[in-house]
């Protein structure tokens, strides 16, 4: 930190000082203007870069109200995105306290934390408590929650970007709201690194305080980054996503740095990196591997490893994108595209974790569109351009939940209540006719479930006040509440019971005995299926990797956009490598390259099928739902469809007739008729329903001694699902589903531009054979084609060089 002179504005403890001073540090403006505003009782988001201190400018209002005015009771909550984050924080906010020699408890509380001490927490709460937002819901539905939080005055929302606009984000909103019922002048902040619209997530912070209460507080810049785009002897190649081909030049980098992360965008991505990496490690260097599905003690261990300085390298998922500081890491690498300048720059963040030395991050792209795309996040962060933040409607399903928590912590006001609801952003605009609608859901289950005592969960208790039927209801209740909601999975254990993590039953339907799987960067055989788990032991065999279903990341819009420049700009070709300039030269020559406001389609012959080239650069969700309604509009038409495949630019679809006229495959009504019969008649909304009947508690995944396997719970959500389509279509849980499966799961919105954007922009061309840009494409749909388990890398290499050598022959 710089020294710098205290406004005489803001007075901090001498012990503060004290503390600051003996480190030879000031606090940075940021922090000092974060104390002034507490003490005008304001609101305030602050936006910092990364290294910033912002956490600790969370705190500092805290620990000097403290000081000043020792007390107990809860003061502070601190709401952060991942438990892994509030372990850090704890660790890093109690040393500072232990340095001052100040009284204060801090504790964290998440579905990790033992019973034992959440029931003393309840009783005896600390002055800061560290949770996530299920916790935080779970705490209102108790009924002393009152007394609870009676003295709360702030709660620190910490990476407030990663909550705000997803259901999480809903249901803490309305906890929000709910605290400030019970803690009228409880203060609000918001703390990021990466937003882009600070005026927006202001009024998400606290919709309903005078606009003049909620400050903004920008903080200082810090070193700009230090990024690049590793590529290895010059060349990228035409196809994949996972950079594995530079394991080798990776593993050098972390022989050169202190400590490296790896960040990869899938769980299954991240165990083969972490296999690549460990056939290279020569040296024998300490590296872990960091996912979501790893259970707790594999995590703990990574996590703790990483604190004390005892790895070199870890791979990771997002479970590791946020706030965590450690301090000695120095190099972040990428590996395949980024997909947002806002997650790219989170990430590197976690290198040189302080202000003033520049973060220094590599990315790895897997082909020559990710080549464009890593280029166009770099450009990004120099233009400071962050993701554009999407605001939507908070949902039916975590509205629900967050009302049955309120009834389980005792009778509401209806009308109260529904006023407490709309002073959260999200459910700003719900009218008295919908919440009826999901009181009456709670209440009875709805039209078709009324018959049955099971689903009865809320009766009145008098004119415009509810309350639980009986309660049982709170018990399950606080079994079952929660936003996210897993594929059905099965636990991964060893003979001794000892938990390495957790796959998709849908992944080990296919295992039998004597399989080897990569995971928990280990291979492992398969001894035993039981009940819900797996049974394995250690193996030196080679296995093959655990795949996860769930949607993909996709790249943001904005940067699309960037890439599409680039393809209409040849200026800019002078900074890429030279294979990656000649790929678009011959594709101009060859076919164009189309302006940013127009959509190329290519048509072309290739051994005895007939392919439909799309370049939309809208996302891998948006094309694959594109190419099952254009193979349905195919098949119709007669051409004969064989398949498709999709990445983040394109979409190949090929058949055994030729495309002559691409334009009435996507006239506007395909997204009226196809997509909602497609939808229908698809898993797709059965998945969303599962989803939204857990979340709104229509679905019970456990009772008390007892888990529910994702089996049982998948056939009792289909079950209903069935019952509702036929006997209550107009269902609530049925219209979450549907929102559900448009806005999320497949991307309406970007589906709905692609469409608008062909009827009036498409460029048709009739190539004679494979163009340039079509190749990495091509190449999928040689690999999809291979027998399963097929390791024949050797074969795909060589038809990529084929296909290759053919688009690029200029003739």
């Amino acid at each position: 930190m710089t020294v710098e002179r205290l406004p005489s504005s803001v007075k901090l403890p001498a012990v503060i000082t004290d503390w600051f001073r003996a480190r030879d540090w000031a606090p940075r403006r940021h922090q000092l203007d974060m104390v002034d505003a507490a003490a005008a009782g304001n609101h305030v988001l602050l936006v910092a870069a990364t290294g910033a201190g912002k956490t600790l400018a969370g705190f500092l209002p805290t620990l000097a109200d403290l000081i000043d005015h020792p007390r107990d009771g809860l003061q502070t909550l601190y709401i952060s995105p991942l438990k892994a984050l509030g372990v850090d924080v704890q660790r890093n906010l109690l040393g500072p306290i232990e340095e001052m020699g100040l009284d204060i408890r801090v504790e964290t509380r998440s579905g990790d934390t033992p019973s034992d001490r959440k029931a003393r927490q309840r009783a005896r709460p600390p002055q800061i408590l560290l949770t996530t937002p299920e916790s935080l819901s779970l705490l209102l539905s108790y009924p002393d929650s009152d007394l609870f939080f009676a003295t709360l005055k702030t709660v620190v929302i910490d990476e407030i970007h990663a909550f705000a606009r997803e259901k999480r984000g809903d249901l803490l909103s309305l906890s929000l709201a709910r605290l400030q019922t019970l803690a009228p002048a409880m203060r609000r902040v918001g703390l990021s690194a990466t937003i882009a619209d600070p005026e927006a997530y202001q009024g998400w912070l606290a919709p309903d305080a005078d606009a003049s209460l909620v400050r903004l507080v920008i903080g200082d810049p810090g070193a700009d980054p230090d990024l690049s785009i590793l590529i290895p002897d010059g060349r990228v190649p035409w196809s994949g996503h996972s950079g594995r081909y530079a394991a080798k030049q990776v593993m050098e980098l972390i022989e050169a740095h202190r400590t490296t992360l790896v960040f990869c965008n899938t769980r299954s991505l991240a165990e083969l990196i972490f296999q690549d990496l460990w056939k290279v490690n020569d040296q024998q260097l300490p590296i872990g591997i960091h996912h979501g599905s790893l259970g707790l003690e594999a995590r703990r261990k990574v996590e703790a490893a990483m604190g004390d300085g005892r790895l070199r390298a870890l791979v990771a998922t997002a479970s590791l994108d946020l706030g965590i500081d450690w301090g000695d890491v120095d190099l972040v690498v990428q590996m395949g595209a980024p997909k947002g300048s806002s997650r790219l720059l989170q990430r590197i963040g976690r290198a040189n974790h302080r202000l003033d030395e520049p973060s220094k991050g590599m990315i790895v792209p897997g082909n020559r569109f990710e080549y464009l795309e890593a280029r166009a996040a770099l450009d990004a962060i120099d233009d400071r351009e962050l993701d554009p933040d999407i605001f939507r409607p908070g949902t039916l399903d975590v509205l629900a939940q967050h009302i049955l928590a309120i009834a389980c912590a005792g009778p509401f006001d209806e009308a109260m209540l529904l006023a407490e609801i709309n002073s959260a952003a999200p459910y700003a605009g719900l009218t008295p006719q919908t919440f009826a609608t999901v009181l009456a859901y709670i209440a009875t289950g709805g039209y078709a479930l009324k018959a049955y005592d099971k689903y009865r969960r809320l009766t009145a208790d008098g004119p415009g006040r509810w309350r639980i039927t009986t309660p049982a209801v709170a018990v399950q209740h606080r079994l079952n509440a929660g936003i996210i909601v897993d594929n059905p999975m099965m636990d991964v254990r060893f003979k001794n019971g000892r938990m390495l993590g957790k796959v998709e039953e849908g992944f080990a339907s296919t295992l039998t005995v004597g399989d080897h799987i990569f995971f928990a960067g280990l291979s492992l055989e398969v001894d035993r299926l039981k009940d819900s788990d797996i049974i394995v032991h250690a193996s030196s065999k080679a296995a093959r990797l655990v795949t996860y279903g769930g949607q993909r990341m996709s790249m943001s819009t904005h940067l699309a956009d960037r890439v599409r420049r680039f393809l209409a700009s040849p200026d800019d070709w002078q900074r890429f490598p030279d294979d990656v300039r000649e790929w678009l030269e011959v594709q101009a020559r060859r076919s164009i390259l189309p302006q940013p406001d127009q959509l190329l389609v290519e048509t072309f012959p290739h051994e005895g099928r007939h392919f439909f080239v799309m370049y939309s650069f809208e996302g891998w969700n948006a094309h694959q739902s594109l190419g099952m309604l254009i193979t349905r509009r195919m098949e119709s038409a007669g051409l004969k469809p064989l398949g498709f495949v999709a990445n983040d630019y394109a979409l190949a679809c090929y058949s055994l007739e030729e495309v002559i006229d691409p334009v009435p495959l996507l006239s506007p009504d395909i997204l009226e008729h196809e997509f909602v019969e497609w939808v229908e008649q698809s898993n797709l909304l059965k998945r969303a329903f599962r989803e939204v009947a857990v979340i709104g508690g229509l679905v019970e995944r456990q009772h008390p001694g007892k888990r529910k396997t994702g089996r049982q719970v998948s056939f009792s959500t289909d079950l209903i699902y069935d019952v509702l389509r036929k006997y209550d279509p107009g269902h609530m849980l049925l219209t979450a589903a549907w929102d559900d499966a448009r806005a999320r799961m497949t991307e309406l919105g970007r589906l709905a531009r692609l469409v608008e954007r062909a009827a009036d922009q498409m460029i048709h061309v009739r190539a004679t054979r494979v163009t340039p840009m079509a190749v990495p494409l091509m190449v999928v749909i040689g690999r999809e084609a291979l027998p399963a388990r097929s390791t024949a890398d050797d074969s795909l290499l060589i038809e990529a060089e084929a296909l290759a050598a053919e688009a690029m022959r200029v003739d």
